[in-house]
């Protein structure tokens, strides 16, 4: 079974930096990509962004185009979100997904994942 850890969340002001990681064990490791999402309160799970193993190219919603990036180091089965220029609307539950081989859904949707981490909290005070 697979299995997916996050960390880094936290409590940090607008305009602060966060790093989140997501470390990957099991059968994530046969993932075609890895994938952030995040779910602020009441609202539906979105996507944020992805990156594909191979050749690393990467993903991401317009809202945090150009304040976060993310990479991964496929030695340690991780990827990492680096969260800048935070705002208050950014805060929100944030998950790691890992996308299958064998998932042939977008990878800007839910049922693009086939493995889902617990989640960890990031709030930007105002």
């Amino acid at each position: 079974q697979g299995q997916l850890v996050e960390s880094g969340g936290g409590l940090v002001q607008a305009g602060g930096s966060l790093r989140l990681s997501c470390a990957a064990s099991g059968r994530t490791f046969s993932s075609d990509a890895m994938g952030w999402f995040r779910q602020a309160p009441g609202k539906v799970r979105e996507f944020v962004s992805a990156i594909k193993w191979s050749g690393g190219t990467t993903w991401y919603a317009d809202s945090v185009k150009g304040r976060f990036t993310i990479s991964g180091d496929i030695a340690k089965n991780t990827v990492y979100l680096q969260m800048n220029s935070l705002k208050p609307e950014d805060t929100a539950i944030y998950y790691c997904a890992a996308k299958g081989r064998d998932n042939w859904y977008s990878l800007y949707e839910n049922r693009g994942y086939n493995y889902w981490g617990q989640g960890t909290q990031v709030t930007v005070s105002s």
